[in-house]
């Protein structure tokens, strides 16, 4: 794929330039971590890490304030916050924090112009992703539309840095890509009882320009791989919410059916192994059901 080269991220300077905008956006009160408490619940082999979100009041007060306008004017990436800026990593992407921030470093790398959330991943989408990847070993993902747990129109891609648990594994889920099949590029994991396909990755190409062309056609695959039908891209609205989760080692997408089972949401995060509630009362559903049943609800089994 012939494609201009045009990252503009030094290498090498964007985790220094989380640290540092971090610090200032705490103190400046532009970054509202929400504090949680965990534990782990397991289920079908798998360790979930369940946070309970202890102080949602400002996180459901902008919700709230938004709400008062029509939906068109509420982008809160255009304009974005300056305090949360961290760094530009292309002509078409920056990277900003997650101003409600339930991990640490949380990273959004969103499109300086305006392009809906339910809009296919492009080139330049996964030219951004491999960017951030070279710089942070971490979990890219997501959230494919409304049902698949995005909360925001424009177009915004995600990081969590690893290890994503506080003990233990780098994430909950690991056993389980582990344990994947494969038929030809294309896996999936006996320990997910839904419908998903896993592709492995090269964590050696040699530039993210080679990287994001190579994950364009995995994704892309993947997406044929769980019956979402593309229609070729024709259109650049997709036909269906889902789930994309990314590593440097792997990629897996999972096809969504709903946002949310008995009041719990769901966004990619979840089929990380990383699940969250808002209370002890959906604490004990969660438990009641079981993380993995909840994750199966919200998807094709």
């Amino acid at each position: 794929m012939n494609v201009e080269r045009t990252v503009v991220l030094q290498p090498g300077k964007l985790w220094t330039r989380v640290i540092e905008q971090t610090e200032y956006a705490l103190r400046t009160g532009a970054l509202q971590s929400i504090p949680t408490d965990y534990e782990f619940i397991e289920q079908n082999g798998i360790n979930f890490l369940v946070r309970t979100l202890s102080n949602l009041v400002r996180k459901d007060a902008a919700k709230q304030s938004q709400s008062t306008t029509t939906a068109k004017d509420v982008n809160p990436f255009l304009p974005y916050e300056e305090d949360l800026f961290v760094a530009d990593i292309s002509d078409t992407h920056l990277c900003l924090l997650n101003k409600f921030n339930v991990v640490d470093h949380h990273l959004l790398m969103i499109t300086r112009a305006f392009e809906d959330q339910e809009n296919w991943l492009n080139w330049r989408d996964f030219q951004a992703m491999c960017v951030t990847l070279a710089e942070i070993d971490g979990l890219a993902f997501y959230n494919g539309g409304k049902l698949a747990g995005a909360s925001q129109k424009h177009k915004h891609l995600q990081l969590v840095p690893l290890p994503l648990s506080p003990q233990g594994v780098k994430l909950p889920i690991e056993n389980a890509i582990a344990a994947a099949q494969f038929t030809g590029s294309i896996g999936t994991s006996p320990l997910f009882p839904f419908v998903h396909a896993i592709a492995q990755l090269d964590p050696n190409w040699v530039t993210p320009d080679t990287a994001a062309t190579a994950m364009l056609e995995c994704y892309q695959s993947l997406l044929h791989a769980v019956g979402i039908n593309t229609n070729d891209f024709k259109s650049d609205k997709q036909s269906g919410a889902y789930n994309l989760l990314a590593t440097r080692q792997w990629m897996l997408i999972v096809p969504r059916l709903q946002e949310s089972f008995a009041s719990i949401s769901v966004n990619s995060l979840g089929f990380a192994g990383s699940l969250f509630v808002r209370n002890d009362e959906q604490m004990q559903i969660l438990k009641s059901y079981g993380p993995m049943t909840i994750l199966q609800q919200v998807t094709s089994s």
